[in-house]
C-alpha cells in the first residue's frame, strides 16, 4: 500500500475510534446520571399527586413506612438485589422504580451521545424529566398535578433564553398553539381530554415550538389511537373506558425530540 493511502488510512481510523469513544463515554456518563436522576423521578412521581413534599421525609417503604438505608436506594440493582421486595416487611416494591429508573439511564444516555455536554443537552434532559413525571403519574392516578406541568411551562420558557433551537416568542408561541388546540378539542369533545391534557401540551409547546408541538400532538393520537384498537380488540379494555392521554403525548414528545425535523420536512411542516 501507497504510503499516502496508509496516512489516509491511519488518520481515518484515528479520528472515527476517536468519535466512537467520546460517543461512548457521553452515553455511559449519561446512562449513571440517567439511573440516580430515574430515581428521584420515583420519589416525584409517588409524592406530587398526594402533595407531599420531595425532600423530606426520606425515603421509606410505602407499605410499612421504614426508612430505606443506601443499601436499598441503588438505581436498579437494589431491586435486583431485593428480590423486588422490602428489606423489612416483605411486600412487593412496583416494579415502576426500576423501569423509571432504566428509561431515565436510556434516555439520558441517548441524549449525552446526541448532543454532547451542551446546553441544548441540559434543556433536553430537563424536559424529559418533566415528560417521565407527567406520565408516570397520569398512569397511577388518571392526572397530570399542575405541580409538574406549571413549573414545566415556566422552565421551558425561562430556557429558551438560553435554547440554541427556540426564541422566547417561539417558546411563547409554541405554548399559546398547542395549549390552545387541546383546549379547544378538550371543549369540542366535551371532557374526551382534561385540562391536565392542556397544560401539559403547553408545557411540551413551551419547550418545542408550535411546529413541533402539533407534530407531539399528532403523534400522540395516533400512538394512543394504536395503542387503545389493540386493548379493545384484545379485551383488555371497555369502548368508552377513559385512558390516560398524557403517556402518549410524552412519548410523542420524545420522538419529536429525536426525529421531529425529519418528520416535519416529510409531512411538508416546515
Amino acid at each position: 500500500m501507497h504510503s499516502d493511502n496508509w496516512l489516509f488510512w491511519w488518520v481515518t481510523t484515528f479520528w472515527f475510534s476517536k468519535k466512537v469513544s467520546r460517543f461512548m463515554i457521553y452515553g455511559l456518563v449519561g446512562f449513571g446520571v440517567g439511573l440516580v436522576v430515574g430515581s428521584f423521578l420515583n420519589v416525584c412521581i409517588y409524592r406530587l399527586p398526594a402533595g407531599k413534599s420531595i425532600v423530606f421525609p426520606g425515603s421509606a417503604c410505602p407499605a410499612c413506612g421504614a426508612a430505606l438505608g443506601v443499601q436499598d436506594l441503588v438505581p436498579v440493582l437494589s431491586f435486583i438485589w431485593l428480590r423486588g421486595r422490602c428489606r423489612r416487611c416483605g411486600k412487593p416494591i412496583s416494579i415502576q422504580y426500576p423501569l423509571v429508573e432504566l428509561m431515565t439511564g436510556i434516555m439520558f444516555a441517548v441524549i449525552a451521545a446526541a448532543y454532547g455536554l451542551t446546553t441544548g443537552s441540559l434543556i433536553v434532559a430537563v424536559f424529559a424529566c418533566l415528560l417521565t413525571v407527567a406520565a408516570w403519574t397520569d398512569l397511577n392516578t388518571g392526572l397530570i398535578p399542575d405541580r409538574v406541568t406549571l413549573p414545566g411551562l415556566g422552565a421551558g420558557l425561562a430556557l429558551s433564553l438560553i435554547s440554541p433551537d427556540l426564541t422566547l416568542p417561539g417558546a411563547v408561541a409554541g405554548a399559546l398553539i398547542s395549549g390552545g388546540v387541546v383546549y379547544l378539542i378538550a371543549v369540542l369533545s366535551r371532557g374526551g381530554m382534561g385540562g391536565g391534557d392542556v397544560k401539559l401540551m403547553a408545557m411540551i409547546g413551551a419547550f418545542l415550538g408550535w411546529r413541533s408541538g402539533l407534530l407531539t400532538l399528532f403523534l400522540g393520537a395516533l400512538i394512543g389511537s394504536v395503542v387503545g384498537v389493540t386493548r379493545i380488540a384484545l379485551g383488555m379494555q371497555k369502548r368508552r373506558e377513559p385512558m390516560p392521554f398524557g403517556p402518549y403525548l410524552a412519548l410523542g414528545a420524545v420522538v419529536t425530540i429525536f426525529i421531529g425535523e425529519t418528520l416535519l420536512r416529510f409531512l411538508g411542516w416546515t
